[in-house]
């Protein structure tokens, strides 16, 4: 295209151009120098029309006014229409250039488009997971409908909103400034970045050339990592920004919550919730759960133990009471693994509630239903430990509803006669015994619950409630699957289970009910229903009259076994209070004398006042000097480098010819690779040294109370155990320690004698060390032997024989080389074969390296009395001091470091750690505090045992006596 348009202005150009003209315009003169070329024809093809007529003619009379000068001058507007025609063949070209650009442009464009659209994540699933069209208007609309209800019923008070507004403020200005700064540190980082990557770009035109390297690559790539970290600390900051505003909600909510119930009770102080007799009741029952374990003779109180064979029907029957199928299922499996105590009460609602949860189920809704189904099997499940199959950990939930019967009752494991390969060996006899435990209760209702399609001799529930009430005077007798049984049965046999006599148990009365057909999917109405229907048309129970009316179906069983329920409570509630008042009296007086000056306090209140006690120490740390900070940061540092610095510094560069060159290189991959983490070890062993002494020195105050030892021990273990230093404390000091190596110059008297007394007091310990390994080794000296009737192994005699032959070696050359020659362990080895003792030359290289380093310990020591006054003379001579003291100066740059070191330690600590210290004993605190067995294993003893049963044994009385005020006035 752009050719076709040069080609148009190639034709236009000739058409309109007849002589080209060149004007060179001189500096002080309006005259110019013009030259034509020669005049084409008067006819030529390019020479029409009326304006190229009067242009000719201009030009003639132009050359006729000048015949001898050779060459015609063009009229001036010839010139001019040049010029203009020019302008107009540049714009004309700058256009195509624009617009051929344009296009290219263009369609480059489009291509990286659709290249970077491709790239894209597919977002269609945000179409299905978001209501679109009508459904979302509609839940705009309806959320800014409740929006607008729930401002209007709640009048909040002005100053707790402007409270809780003010609070609100206050955390998202905080968070608005934290935004800005990662914001402007955002732009800083991009500028820089923008500014790479123009370099980079022409980095990489130049790398097209062959002329680029490798550092281009790493800097783009080392500025990638520091964008990714820059968006991840972003992202960190308005998680956490998040997490503040759901928890400001949060506290908005309970503020609003207690002002309503402020505001309720301006109102009406007078009224408050009356609780339900069964509810108070249920509530004992609890208290005593989690009080008498053992079902020791102390919890007399009545209730309903619901017992029978496996698969007989019992849960059938308590969910026909309660209304409601409430219980899992299985095919011949065991469902009911721990003991379940369903309280019902009457309500205007069907609702099913947990004792430790906040959920109500709705018991008209099958999802509700599912839902609780499936957190019954979870909490048995979860409640079998130890590789058991059944628990005697008590699942106690309360279900209400229209016409439900007051009563509390316990459904039973199902007793089995032989056990499966997957159930643990003890279940039959674990069984047995909780099933007993129950029973034994002299005011518990016995519901014995039997399977009428099988055999009645095949029963194994009736012989333990015979040995547990064999007057029968508790127990109600229920037969189930009654419709299988009148087709199976014989009616006379029936008629004998009903009536008491096949059975030698005795009873206060027998029941028949149906229990279903079969079907799982069936509802508790259709169930009833046709268990009415069934009555109503059986044979065996309508027509021959076997049995009386009020001894079927389920809901004359409820009645039965509530009325029941409730004589039992009211004759034997009194007698229980009774006994609990006495267990009362006598725990409070052995209180009183083993502990008189104390109150009874339980292991939540023990455990709170110990909270409070080491968040008191954790302040304490940071109230530490700095002078003590040094001085123990300080010991910490030169207990962990000591080793390092002898045996991989001073002593190898000791043995070499260059001894300052050997400790450069040493101490430079020192501080590049070991040396920091080393130092972060020092300052970590530093901070749990100074937080475990604080811990101690409480103990010493009169005050301390010796019952939070072990609570303390604990949290503060698991706090230390899961702190760690911060990782870029590592590279800091990389930095820090690596400048101070590189002085190698002492500066001043002063730090020349702090360096040889450190280097005096490091030589003597380490001297000391190797004095005691030789004292093992060639055991005690004569004077010792004597005083103390000590004497020398075989192994010690042979190596004090060496140790002589080494002596000799160094008396002779006291520069000896660390290492012995071949000729000089011959030596050795047959001077000691003379007293008849045979080594090989391992034993004696064992022998020499003690040997060595004491005899290299004593010159390093006198060389270092030797440099105490040779300051001056290493400040005019430097490294070529006639005394050599570069060990002096070795030591002065390791005293320097630790000095450093030791100071930045410090300042994290002072300024970081103590406070990240503070978080996690925090964080160890609250898990505690939630672990009930933690609590409990930590805060133990006579005193914390007696308080808490004194404690549970009050609030149970306590309850008693309510519920029974209750009853009289019920009555």
């Amino acid at each position: 295209m752009l050719r076709i348009y040069q080609n148009s202005y190639r034709r236009t150009a000739k058409k309109a151009v007849v002589y080209s003209t060149k004007v060179a315009c001189c500096n002080h003169s309006t005259l110019c120098n013009i030259t034509s070329h020669p005049r084409r024809p008067p006819h030529d093809q390019h020479s029409s029309g009326s304006g190229n007529g009067r242009q000719r003619q201009h030009e003639e009379f132009l050359l006729a006014g000048n015949p001898a000068r050779g060459w015609s001058i063009p009229p001036p507007s010839r010139g001019y229409g040049m010029l203009v025609v020019r302008i107009l063949r540049g714009a004309l070209k700058l256009r195509y250039l624009v617009l051929g650009g344009a296009i290219g442009g263009g369609v480059s464009l489009s291509k990286k488009y659709e290249d970077w659209k491709d790239g894209l994540p597919d977002m269609n699933w945000l179409k299905d997971a978001m209501p679109q069209g009508e459904r979302w208007s509609q839940f705009s609309k309806n959320l800014l409908e409740v929006g607008a209800v729930v401002k209007n019923a709640i009048d909040i008070d002005p100053e707790l909103k402007q409270l809780s507004e003010d609070k609100l403020s206050e955390w998202r200005s905080w968070f608005d400034s934290r935004l800005d700064d990662a914001i402007k540190a955002a732009d800083y980082q991009g500028t820089q970045i923008v500014e790479t990557k123009e370099d980079l770009t022409s980095k990489t035109t130049v790398a097209a050339l062959g002329i680029t390297t490798d550092e281009s690559r790493k800097k783009f790539e080392k500025m990638q990592n520091q964008v990714e970290t820059l968006q991840t600390e972003i992202m960190n900051v308005q998680i956490k920004y998040q997490k503040e505003l759901e928890k400001m909600e949060k506290e908005n909510r309970d503020l609003r919550t207690q002002y309503i119930l402020l505001k309720t009770n301006k109102k009406s102080s007078a009224k408050k919730i009356k609780k339900s007799l069964i509810d108070m009741y249920s509530e004992v029952l609890d208290e005593l759960s989690g009080y008498d374990t053992g079902y020791t003779m102390a919890d007399h109180l009545p209730r309903v133990v619901v017992v029978g064979d496996q698969s007989s029907g019992k849960t059938s029957v308590l969910e026909s009471i309660a209304k409601a199928r409430i219980f899992p299922r299985g095919s011949g499996e065991m469902m009911t693994r721990a003991p379940v105590k369903v309280t019902l009460a009457e309500g205007p609602y069907h609702v099913a509630q947990f004792r430790d949860s906040e959920r109500e189920y709705d018991l008209t809704k099958e999802s509700d239903l599912a839902d609780l189904r499936r957190e019954v099997e979870f909490r048995m499940r979860a409640s079998v430990r130890g590789g058991k199959t059944v628990s005697n950990e008590v699942i106690s939930m309360t279900v209400k509803g229209p016409g439900l019967q007051r009563m509390v009752l316990v459904d039973l494991p199902g007793i089995i006669s032989t056990m499966t390969v997957d159930m643990a060996s003890d279940t039959k006899d674990s069984i047995h015994q909780m099933t007993k435990h129950y029973m034994s209760n002299p005011n518990a209702i016995i519901l014995c619950i039997q399977d009428g399609s099988v055999d009645a001799e095949r029963s194994n529930v009736t012989d333990l409630v015979m040995q547990c009430d064999p007057l029968g005077r508790r127990t109600i007798f229920v037969l189930t699957k009654v419709d299988l049984a009148e087709e199976l049965a014989d009616p006379e046999r029936i008629r004998k289970i009903l009536s008491g006599k096949l059975f030698p148990m005795k009873a206060l009365g027998y029941y028949a009910v149906v229990t279903g057909r079969g079907r799982k999917d069936d509802s508790i109405e259709a169930i009833r229903q046709y268990e009415e229907d069934f009555f109503k048309n059986s044979k065996l129970f309508h027509r021959r009259g076997v049995i009386m009316p009020h001894q079927v179906t389920s809901r004359n069983l409820s009645m039965a076994v509530s009325d029941r329920f409730w004589k039992m409570v009211r004759e034997t509630i009194e007698q229980q209070a009774d006994a609990f008042k006495a267990t009362r009296f006598n725990l409070e007086t052995e209180w009183k004398n083993n502990f008189p000056r104390l109150r009874e306090s339980g292991r939540d209140e023990l455990f709170d006042k110990a909270k409070g006690e080491i968040l008191d120490e954790v302040v304490t740390l940071s109230q530490i000097s700095a002078k003590k900070w040094d001085d123990t940061l300080t010991t910490k540092l030169w207990e962990k480098l000591s080793n390092y610095v002898f045996e991989n510094v001073y002593l190898p560069a000791a043995q070499s010819d260059s001894f300052n060159t050997m400790v450069d290189i040493k101490l430079r991959q020192w501080a590049e690779q070991a040396l920091p983490a080393k130092s972060v070890e020092a300052g970590w062993e530093a901070l749990q040294q100074e937080f475990i002494s604080l811990m101690d020195h409480s103990k010493k105050s009169q005050d301390h109370d010796g019952i939070f030892d072990q609570l303390k021990s604990a949290v503060v273990d698991e706090a230390i155990r899961r702190h760690s230093w911060e990782d870029k404390a590592i590279d800091m000091l990389r930095v820090i320690q690596l400048n101070t190596l590189e002085d190698r110059f002492v500066h001043d008297k002063a730090e020349w004698d702090q360096a040889v007394k450190f280097l005096e007091t490091s030589v003597t310990a380490k001297l000391t060390q190797t004095e005691e390994t030789l004292s093992q080794m060639f055991g005690p000296g004569q004077m010792k032997r004597l005083t103390h009737w000590q004497y020398l192994t075989q192994d010690q005699q042979k190596r004090r024989s060496v140790k002589n032959e080494l002596d000799k070696i160094l008396k002779n050359d006291s520069k000896h080389l660390p290492t012995l020659s071949y000729d000089e362990l011959t030596t050795v080895r047959k001077n000691v074969q003379r007293e008849n003792v045979d080594v090989d030359t391992d034993y004696i290289r064992q022998t020499w390296f003690p040997v060595y380093r004491k005899h290299f310990l004593h010159q390093a020591l006198q060389r270092a009395k030797d440099c105490r006054k040779a300051y001056y003379l290493y400040t005019q001579q430097g490294a070529e001091c006639e005394i050599a003291c570069s060990d002096v100066v070795l030591f002065w740059r390791i005293q320097q470091v630790i000095k450093i070191t030791g100071n930045a330690l410090r300042q994290q600590v002072i300024n970081r750690e103590a406070r990240r210290l503070d978080k996690e004993i925090k964080a160890v605190l609250d898990e505690f505090s939630e672990d009930d067995d933690k609590k409990a294993h930590l805060l133990t003893g006579k005193r914390v045992l007696l308080a808490e049963e004194l404690i549970k044994v009050r609030q149970i009385q306590e309850k008693l006596e309510e519920f029974i005020n209750s009853l009289n006035q019920e009555k």
